[in-house]
């Protein structure tokens, strides 16, 4: 599955500013970048970064005041999804984890797990462990949190979206990694390009540690999980925002686009699905 995709971002910049950009995808054993373009306007020194072991690839401008600012980026990415049985992917106790993954099982500065451990276990204690529990986690937060643009900001936490039951993307993926980290599952946040999202914007979602692998999860519902691309992946969305900006700038335009292409040799099209979904090596 083919996928062309990017941004187009355009800033006033009012006072000398430095920008941290996260929007150029990740390349996986699943996900692997065909084409690829970034051009900044004015043509400033970028310095780069590729974060250990999950490898996102962060890179900063530093803006003098007064000027205009603006990124394009555009990449084609092929995409090849690993399917899992979902009525056979177990936990993993943590005895048998991988060390790798206890980075994703602590609480966080969104992901409260400790805060909302006995709300977890009221929920979804007795339910059966696995695949199944953590979609139930998906399902309970669709159910009881409304989706809203504009209903939180950046200080809004997991407690906060459990409490106030309203929120977006990435309350909804804060929310349920805190439950499932509450719950002994290592979970993560993933930033990314989703197809078919209305407004087009950067979509947050989250992978569970199951079964010798990470699964992908959205409890938005908001695009088919094989539509998703990976732009970033952390312990909370303070690890993957698109743009972290230090200076006073105003943002006058963010275009986002996902498109699919067709493959001749597949009919297979992004469509929200029940089936375990994959987008990354097993670590």
């Amino acid at each position: 599955m083919k996928f062309k995709l990017g941004c187009n971002l355009n800033y006033n910049v009012e006072s000398l500013s430095t920008f941290v950009f996260n929007i150029r995808v990740v390349e996986t054993p699943c996900q692997k970048i065909l084409t690829e373009q970034l051009i900044i306007d004015p043509d400033i020194p970028i310095d780069e970064y590729v974060t250990p072991f999950v490898e996102n690839r962060y890179f900063r401008v530093n803006v003098p005041a007064g000027k205009n600012l603006n990124v394009f980026y555009q990449a084609t990415v092929e995409m090849t999804h690993f399917y899992g049985d979902a009525n056979t992917i177990a936990e993993v106790p943590p005895a048998d984890l991988p060390v790798e993954t206890f980075h994703y099982l602590y609480p966080s500065r969104y992901c409260e797990s400790d805060r909302l451990h006995y709300l977890a276990l009221s929920e979804f204690g007795d339910l059966v462990p696995g695949y199944s529990r953590v979609t139930a986690i998906c399902n309970w937060i669709y159910e009881k949190v409304i989706y809203q643009y504009g209903t939180s900001n950046p200080h809004t936490s997991a407690f906060d979206t459990a409490t106030e039951r309203i929120g977006v993307c990435r309350d909804f993926a804060h929310l349920a990694i805190a439950y499932c980290r509450a719950l002994n599952i290592p979970a993560r946040c993933v930033a990314g390009y989703a197809y078919g999202l209305n407004p087009p914007d950067f979509h947050a979602c989250f992978e569970a540690y199951l079964g010798g692998r990470w699964y992908l999860f959205d409890a938005t519902r908001l695009a088919p999980q094989n539509g998703i691309v990976r732009i970033g992946t952390g312990r909370d969305a303070s690890d993957v925002a698109f743009a972290t900006i230090f200076g006073n700038i105003y943002l006058n335009k963010m275009e986002i686009l996902m498109e699919h292409i067709p493959d001749e040799n597949s009919s297979e099209v992004p469509a929200l699905t029940t089936q375990a979904i994959s987008i990354c090596g097993q670590l």
